[in-house]
């Protein structure tokens, strides 16, 4: 009697819960996939089938719904096809969509697991170097010397002109008789060290008692004369600025800027910084410094870090800096529902999949999303109607036995 078509039907039955089951388990697993079991029927040279099995195990790479988790290492994927590249001790390369990523105490980044995270070093770009262990180091940022100082100032044209010349030095400072306006700038030695400075303006006189008004320039507007000191009083620089009717700066133009020269001093290297004046006016207004911007900094240690698009990992720096610290690397493959599952949300490359093709975050590998997870991409409603329909599957095929059954008993009572 033909017992095999239901038996065959039971067991396609219960795989099929299998993996109904399996998907329901893992309705709430970061990153899971949810699989469908597919089905084929089974011939063997008869017109009369021998009932059916399951042909293959197939999941779905949709993505998942990316939600909020509040903390600043879990990294999701989002509207892509890539997959996080991981390695465990001994080199063997897993694939997981789970970012619920960790930093351990030697600054190394690893999955919920232990394996690490690899990506591009800092310095490096995607395509320059293979993938790598990304660890985020607690080394202290180092300083940078300022080598720049854009500065943009507004001087009042109704000021008077100072009464003497201006004259600084250690001993015997600038007094207010020798200068229109004052602020204060700041820079960076080589060594992190703050340096103050400090920049004076007056409008430039006819040498020699009386004092005469501020005689008139080749452009037709009135000449300043900026001094430039260090916090010891001793002059760094002096500037000729020289503007227009309009109050627009003329001289010295982008090209003859000048430079502040500080000497050597407690172990750091002399510093030399561009003064940009680019922008300054001199108007019927109060004096101002509109802007002044260097880009020298002091050392720093690292604060926090959080992972960007990109994928770039940026670290905050207590000296208000960021620095790239890595960047982490992305995979896909020509035939994703070819790689195999290997538990503990990885999957591994093989032969059907394809080849690895690596990349940054963006583009059809997807933008990373830091404080957030993707979700399983399970269709709970849709499962718990799927295990309706593979119940009724298997009671349909054990009727099918207890049919034969009924007929093979009516056979050997005869």
């Amino acid at each position: 009697m033909g017992f095999g078509q239901g038996v065959s039907g039971i067991n396609a039955a219960a795989s099929n819960l299998d993996v109904i089951g399996n998907n329901i388990a893992n309705a709430n697993t970061v990153g899971f996939k949810q699989s469908t079991a597919q089905f084929a029927d089974v011939y063997a040279g008869s017109k009369i089938g021998l009932g059916t099995r399951v042909n293959a195990v197939v999941q779905s790479f949709a993505n998942g719904t990316v939600s909020a988790s509040g903390r600043s290492m879990d990294v999701a994927i989002s509207n892509g096809s890539g997959f996080f590249r991981l390695l465990n001790a001994d080199g063997q390369v897993f694939y997981s969509r789970n970012g619920q990523l960790s930093r351990l105490d030697d600054g190394s980044l690893v999955n919920g697991t232990g394996l690490q995270v690899t990506g591009y070093p800092a310095g490096t770009t995607a395509g320059g170097v293979a993938p790598q262990p990304l660890t985020i180091s607690n080394a202290q940022m180092p300083p940078r010397a300022t080598t720049n100082i854009a500065a943009q100032f507004q001087l009042d044209s109704r000021s008077a002109a100072p009464t003497n010349v201006f004259a600084s030095t250690p001993a015997t400072r600038a007094d207010s008789s020798m200068f229109s306006y004052s602020t204060a700038m700041t820079a960076y030695d080589s060594l992190g060290n703050k340096q103050q400075l400090t920049a004076y303006f007056g409008k430039s006189v006819v040498a020699g008692p009386p004092v005469a008004p501020a005689p008139t320039n080749a452009f037709g507007g009135t000449d300043w004369s900026m001094n430039v000191t260090d916090s010891a009083g001793n002059v760094l620089q002096t500037v000729t600025l020289s503007y227009d009717n309009n109050g627009t700066l003329r001289a010295p133009t982008a090209a003859t800027m000048p430079n502040i020269t500080l000497p050597a001093a407690n172990g750091a290297a002399a510093m030399t910084a561009r003064l940009d004046l680019t922008g300054s006016t001199q108007f019927g207004a109060d004096n101002d410094p509109k802007s002044i911007v260097q880009n020298g900094y002091t050392s720093g240690s690292l604060v926090s870090y959080a992972v960007q698009e990109d994928g770039t990992i940026l670290g905050s720096y207590s000296n208000e800096q960021t620095l790239s610290l890595g960047q982490i690397a992305l995979a896909s493959f020509g035939n994703v529902e070819g790689l195999k599952p290997e538990g503990d949300n990885v999957w591994s490359a093989t032969g059907s999949s394809g080849q690895e093709l690596l990349g940054a975050a963006g583009g059809s590998l997807g933008k990373l999303r830091s404080f957030a997870v993707e979700e399983s991409n399970v269709d709970l409603s849709g499962q718990l109607v799927n295990l309706i329909v593979a119940q009724r599957n298997y009671q349909a095929n054990a009727q099918t036995i207890k049919a034969q059954d009924t007929v093979l008993q009516t056979l050997v009572n005869i």
